[in-house]
């Protein structure tokens, strides 16, 4: 029997083994407790001069410096955003006004929607886009950017970490042959943020976006960090709102919320070695119990909490579906294209056949996963795999799925 709303959150929680944590992340009860005070008693506007607006202006500057502290970066360098997709859309948007002699953009075959559909518009408009590969495990190497890059090259923009297999990008290095070429460089690190350190000191990207949502904060927040000296024209014309550069009255409690969750990602990466060693028991003993198995992408370039997999023979979203009726929530990759009947597109730019794409989930980690949620899935996924190939003949592939990447 499912469970409906009017059960609460309480009980859907209890009763549920959350495994998609890269879609979405729960609200953290400190986060809360720090939004609050802006939701009942400091609702003013921060850009009012009045005493009643100081505590709020005050709290403004305060997450800024709290996310610019996640990131080594300073304050005035941080624009709160609506979301990480306007971050992203902003960041690009930013390229298309460089002037009618740069009109060419780089980008991976990997890129988030938010990014690839912003690109693809830029074509439409007559922009040439150069589309990078990966290889079979997902990498992408910093001399692919500097064989592509031209005169008329406007930006690169490359995700630090990707949301489907947890890849990560060389991004020191990408960064170092965008500036070596003069070339502005965006980076999507919604992924990464909290998960990896982040230290702008050391690698010279221009922009960089991130969302609140994926760090336990609510959604409908984002961030764009804005190195001092980029050139940057206002994507939302209005009020003069967040130094000029974003139009329209700040959402402060979610503002708030967000340098919270900054603040205590921080502080949480000292636990991604735990979380990594949970990923991995979890990885190993479904491989003991599975056979054609595969996990998707590079078994160490990747996030530690981040596990992509294949399972020849079988639907992903069948799989999906079973493990939902036994209260493990997971997902095929991006919550953007849920639903979609289309293969991955990161998947296939990693060789994958579309068969193959389709029979693949994605199983995300949390700081508050724990081992019984690992072992409970382990109880389970074996038994559901099994009962899936039973309905549809278990016929391995002519090309062994096992031959597209190493299991960790």
């Amino acid at each position: 029997m499912g469970l409906s709303l009017s059960d609460g959150p309480s009980k859907m929680q209890q009763l549920m083994r959350y495994f998609d944590h890269n879609a979405t992340t729960g609200l953290d009860p400190q986060v809360l407790e720090a939004m609050l005070p802006f939701l009942q008693t400091h609702w003013a506007n921060p850009s009012s001069a009045y005493q009643f607006a100081r505590p709020v202006k005050r709290a403004l500057a305060e997450a800024r410096a709290q996310v610019a502290g996640l990131l080594q970066a300073q304050p005035e360098e941080i624009l709160f955003t609506g979301c990480g997709t306007e971050s992203i859309n902003t960041a690009l948007n930013l390229a298309a006004q460089l002037g009618p002699d740069r009109r060419h953009l780089v980008l991976s075959e990997v890129e988030h929607d938010a990014n690839r559909r912003y690109a693809q518009y830029l074509e439409r408009q007559g922009w040439e886009v150069t589309w990078l590969g990966v290889d079979a495990q997902g990498l992408l190497r910093a001399e692919q950017v500097r064989e592509v890059l031209r005169p008329d090259t406007a930006m690169v923009s490359i995700m630090w970490a990707n949301n489907e297999t947890g890849v990560l990008f060389p991004m020191q290095a990408i960064a170092e042959v965008c500036q070596q070429q003069g070339v502005l460089l965006h980076t999507d690190a919604v992924q990464a943020a909290g998960k990896v350190e982040i230290d702008l000191r050391l690698v010279p990207a221009d922009l960089l976006s991130l969302s609140a949502h994926k760090m336990h904060a609510p959604k409908g927040v984002g961030a764009l960090f804005v190195r001092q000296g980029t050139p940057f024209d206002s994507y939302l014309l209005g009020g003069g709102q967040e130094g000029g550069r974003r139009a329209g009255t700040q959402n402060i409690p979610g503002i708030v919320a967000m340098g919270c969750a900054a603040q205590l990602a921080q502080s949480r990466l000292l636990q991604t070695g735990c979380i990594r060693e949970l990923r991995d028991h979890l990885e190993l003993g479904l491989r003991k119990q599975i056979e054609g198995m595969l996990i998707n992408g590079h078994p160490t370039q990747r996030l530690p909490n981040t596990s992509n997999m294949a399972f020849e023979g079988i639907e992903g979203e069948a799989l999906l579906l079973q493990l939902d009726r036994v209260g493990v929530a997971a997902s095929s990759g991006s919550a953007c294209s849920t639903g979609s009947l289309e293969p991955s597109h990161v998947l296939r730019a990693m060789g994958l056949s579309a068969r193959q794409a389709l029979s693949s989930i994605r199983l995300s980690l949390g700081h508050v996963t724990t081992r019984e949620d690992i072992d409970y899935l382990l109880e389970h996924l074996p038994s559901l795999v099994a009962r899936l190939r039973g309905q549809t003949p278990f016929k391995p592939e002519s090309k062994s799925i096992a031959s597209h990447g190493p299991l960790t």
